[in-house]
């Protein structure tokens, strides 16, 4: 039986309070609804974020499909007045655990409705969307440098020893065997000072943009919630956005970096391609996969360059540059808060004529394709039913190229990396980093995938490396400013970021 503590219950509001318990439990969506009030101003809160809005709160309930099942032991109410009161409620998961809920009530022409809610649940050990494996920690470091103390969450592509590489895919997990020595770049932060935390979640084999894993979930993503967080170094980015590890390290082939920083706010590098040795790296392009990392602040980014890239002074960004079409590229929320950006930084425009760039996009996702399929094609050949669907059509598609199609596709890929770097020459390019803020959970995230790749194949197509710097939309979503750069300016782009934000300082 459950006891109702407190002051005495105004009229209806108890039956208000067990009609939506009731409605909760039944995942019924429109008594929810109906249970919460109407308008922009309604909050419900939980550890994931912050909703504001009937309509954010209603998308949420229906993507999320259905609450744990949990019994509700204690009831508080506290009456602010005949029409407005604070009802918490003690409840017991039945997966073990207590939480609690905290709800404002009001009372108007229709009845009772909530004004606002948080929702407390027990911690989970560890959020398997995020961590294939954690440790306290996994790796020690095995020397002291300029990441003493830092964490590293490591994309599950990387060989950490001990450890088989799973690449998203429980099958391939299954059969993976124990790595005896780490890839290179863990070795070397490893022993630059930082401990492996543990490894993280990727889209299978890194073949998307999404982070939507079919086995595993979806990252959260803590600066939007209710939206997706961005692939394939997804897990890794969750990992650095929730605060878990200061260090995501992963891979970009199409965007890999760059979209999961730019969904979640974050500092991300792309390297020049063949910067970082990929050695011990699971391949999924060869000619279009780097190494890349993502942290909350340009400082320490700065300082895992300081350990991952070669030693070379930097060189002091005398020019950035604008492409208006590149900006027109992107959702208007978007291109509005780059060209806030490049306004600040008194970037002149540079126009560029885009004829070719549906045609430089498609000799992308072939050549791409192709080489996804020459490297995991014999092991996937006959067991694409072990993918999720989105990354099943893309290995299928992988298995028709040709090599008379893929030989045209590597022919356009040179000839549009040469153009590409004639264009970006020793400037520094100001584009969006992602077509788009964080798509919604459950929304179909093929649309914004293809207007994504469309802004981000140039530094895979040039070979070149782009830095993703946060910034917001007017309406306060995350989204990134890409700067693209010469091959080898990586520290140039580092450089760059570490003062921009010592120029936003207070």
């Amino acid at each position: 039986m459950t006891d109702v503590l407190g002051d005495p219950a105004p009229d209806g509001l108890l039956e208000a309070f067990w009609d939506y318990e009731t409605a909760l439990m039944g995942d019924d969506l429109a008594a929810l609804d109906r249970l919460f009030a109407e308008g922009p101003d309604t909050l419900r809160g939980d550890a994931a974020g912050l909703l504001v809005g009937h309509e954010q709160i209603s998308r949420f309930r229906g993507g999320r499909g259905g609450a744990p099942a949990r019994s509700v032991l204690e009831v508080h109410v506290r009456s602010f007045s005949h029409a407005h009161a604070l009802v918490i409620a003690i409840t017991e998961l039945e997966r073990g655990g207590r939480g609690q809920q905290t709800q404002v009530w009001r009372r108007g022409a229709d009845g009772w409705r909530v004004m606002a809610a948080h929702v407390a649940v027990p911690a989970p050990a560890f959020d398997s969307r995020v961590w294939r494996v954690v440790g306290d920690p996994l790796v020690r470091p095995t020397g002291s440098g300029p990441l003493d103390g830092e964490t590293v969450a490591v994309k599950d592509l990387f060989a950490v020893a001990g450890q088989p590489v799973g690449a998203g895919n429980p099958a391939w997990l299954e059969q993976a065997p124990v790595e005896p020595t780490p890839a290179w770049a863990v070795r070397m932060l490893t022993g630059g000072g930082a401990a492996v935390r543990g490894i993280t979640r990727t889209d299978e084999f890194a073949y998307s943009l999404a982070g939507t894993n079919a086995h595993h979930g979806t990252p959260p993503n803590p600066r939007a919630p209710g939206r997706i967080s961005g692939g394939s170094s997804s897990g890794s980015a969750s990992a650095v956005s929730l605060g878990h590890a200061s260090i995501g390290l992963g891979t970009d082939t199409g965007g890999s970096i760059r979209v999961p920083a730019a969904y979640q706010g974050l500092y991300g590098l792309r390297t020049t391609h063949g910067a970082v040795p990929t050695a011990g790296v699971m391949p999924l392009a060869p000619s279009f996969d780097t190494v890349g990392w993502l942290t909350r602040d340009a400082g320490l980014l700065a300082r895992v360059g300081d350990v991952l890239l070669p030693d070379v002074a930097p060189r002091p960004v005398r020019e950035v540059v604008v492409v208006p079409e590149l900006l027109a590229l992107a959702e208007p929320d978007v291109a509005a808060a780059v060209e806030a950006f490049a306004d600040r930084e008194s970037a002149p425009r540079e126009s560029w004529s885009l004829a070719e760039l549906e045609s430089w996009r498609e000799a992308f996702r072939v050549h791409q394709a192709a080489q996804a399929w020459a490297s995991h094609g014999a092991w996937l050949r006959t067991r694409l039913d072990v993918l999720g669907p989105d990354v099943h059509g893309r290995f299928e598609a992988a298995a028709a190229v040709s090599p008379d199609e893929a030989s045209v596709a590597a022919a356009r890929v040179t000839a549009a990396r040469q153009t590409i770097r004639e264009l970006v020459g020793d400037r520094v390019i100001v584009l969006p980093s992602a077509s788009s803020v964080a798509p919604l959970l459950g929304a179909d995230p093929g649309q914004v995938r293809d207007a994504t790749l469309r802004l981000t194949c140039l530094a895979g197509l040039g070979g070149l490396p782009a830095l993703s710097i946060p910034t917001a939309t007017a309406e306060g979503l995350p989204c990134g400013v890409s700067l693209v750069a010469a091959p080898g300016r990586d520290r140039d782009l580092l450089a760059f970021a570490v003062a921009h934000a010592e120029r936003l300082r207070p």
